[in-house]
């Protein structure tokens, strides 16, 4: 004999789905105090050259920022950066990309970033100052036989050009 089903009918009145929802939550809690532990840890480190908030009320959403390495090309130059958070972090890594226009071997100009971390070689170990470190290292230590930036990766050799080229650009768009 066949049953009406109501489509209508929410999810207090199906568990397969109340279940789903309460996963989703528990997910969501678990990345949301591993992201306060790392923010806690992030504002009681000593390091000021990199820092990360996130961005109003959205815990799975920061801005951070990078200042260049002395002794590189980058140094005195400072880059806001746009860290979002899968549900599934830190087992996934979160999506970084510059918000500060950055002209580097391996930064495209649409901010997204080349580095290995961030992708195949990510660790649920990484955490946000992990990132922000790698990503400042990376300034100033760019993988040019993997570019994102084949100008960039070109007049990397040159240094005293390649400085000269950089402030401009970064002039001209460190607002941005």
């Amino acid at each position: 004999m066949a049953q009406n089903i109501n489509p209508e009918r929410s999810a207090a009145s199906n568990p397969s789905k109340q279940s789903d929802e309460a996963l989703i939550n528990n997910n969501n809690h678990a990345v949301s105090k591993r992201l306060q532990k790392e923010l806690m840890a992030l504002m009681m480190s000593a390091d000021k050259s990199i820092s990360a908030f996130p961005e109003g009320e959205n815990f799975f959403k920061w801005i951070g920022t990078i200042c260049g390495p002395e002794g590189t090309v980058y140094k005195g130059q400072k880059y806001k950066l746009l860290l979002e958070f899968p549900n599934s972090y830190p087992y996934s890594s979160p999506n970084v990309k510059f918000l500060t226009p950055c002209f580097h071997p391996n930064v495209d100009l649409s901010g997204s970033i080349c580095l290995d971390i961030l992708k195949e070689k990510w660790s649920a170990l990484y955490d946000v100052r992990t990132i922000l470190l790698s990503i400042q290292s990376l300034l100033g230590e760019p993988n040019t036989d993997s570019p994102l930036n084949s100008q960039a990766s070109q007049m990397w050799p040159n240094q005293e050009e390649y400085k000269k080229f950089l402030d401009d650009f970064y002039e001209k768009h460190k607002e941005a």
